[in-house]
């Protein structure tokens, strides 16, 4: 696994503070800027950043109204969030810790205490990221798992109500992947399993673009913000990029080399759009696909 670095956001509206919080932490992590309130949910959602140090009271919008933005947005709902303030009030610092702030900072800084509390947090977030990595990749093939894809899935269906967006999420199935084991062994069945994970990988590459195993042969792609059109280009490029691997397969009635067949789904932004159908709609389509001959895909629209 391989040691992501850290962001901080520092969001205060005034410039010596900014300054003197990224004079001390500019070593222990990357430091972006934000001045106000508007401001820090634009970057938020753009960076994605581990930590935000928020000042309480800001021109435009508290750190509290920013925090239960945040809070409440699925794509940064997980960041974690220390506030910077001079108030040292029992109520405010309640209400914060209640919206989902993990920390306080006081002003004036003390430079060893706002390093020592800071460093703490992120070795708590890595640690965190470290352990649901482990509790969410599938150790063969080295993509996410079920567990994972249950989350994204239900995560990026509520984002895409909110942005208005739509989603493509696909089930793909290696055709005659049991007579690809019978015939050629587990083990090649494995390294096949690898390729195809690695195919799909060197497709969906954006940073919200999803993958997981399904289980046994099958295989799930999420990927926010595309459409019909763009869903065809996508899966026309995952089947060639598959093909591209050149993995032989003597044993299949479709090709003699490796194939899979899809099940997709584009969901249009709907509130009445529920996850279970998103998947069961995608899983008929799948033996559909299956039905017509397999080494292609069905896909529909689904509102």
């Amino acid at each position: 696994m391989k040691t992501l670095e850290q962001i901080i956001l520092i969001v205060d509206d005034d410039k010596a503070n900014r300054k003197m919080l990224k004079e001390l932490l500019q070593e222990q992590a990357k430091i972006i800027f934000a001045k106000n309130g508007k401001q820090a949910r634009e970057l938020a959602i753009k960076h994605l950043p581990d930590l935000i140090l928020l000042d309480v009271v800001m021109p435009d919008i508290s750190g509290f109204e920013v925090i239960d933005y945040l809070k409440n947005d699925p794509k940064t709902m997980n960041i974690s969030v220390i506030f910077i303030t001079g108030l040292a009030n029992d109520d405010d610092e309640e209400r914060g810790f209640n919206l989902g702030g993990c920390d306080y900072i006081y002003k004036p800084f003390k430079p060893n205490i706002v390093i020592a509390r800071v460093m703490m947090h992120l070795e708590l977030i890595r640690q965190r990221k470290m352990l649901d990595e482990i509790a969410h990749i599938d150790a063969l093939t080295g993509v996410n798992n079920r567990r994972k894809m249950d989350i994204v899935l239900k995560d990026e269906v509520a984002a895409n109500k909110y942005e208005h967006t739509n989603l493509l999420v696909a089930i793909l199935d290696i055709d005659y992947f049991k007579q690809y084991n019978d015939g050629y062994g587990h083990g090649a069945g494995d390294v096949a399993l690898r390729q195809v994970g690695q195919a799909l990988r060197e497709i969906c590459v954006r940073p919200r673009d999803f993958i997981a195993r399904y289980g046994g042969e099958e295989f799930v792609i999420i990927l926010p913000d595309c459409d019909e059109a763009s869903a065809e280009i996508m899966l026309s490029n995952i089947a060639q990029a598959i093909k591209d691997k050149k993995i032989k397969h003597q044993y299949s009635s479709v090709s003699p080399q490796l194939t899979v067949s899809v099940g997709a789904v584009v969901v249009k932004s709907s509130q009445s759009v529920v996850v279970a159908n998103v998947m069961q709609k995608a899983d008929s389509l799948l033996y559909q696909a299956k039905n017509n001959g397999r080494n292609q895909y069905c896909l529909t629209e689904l509102n």
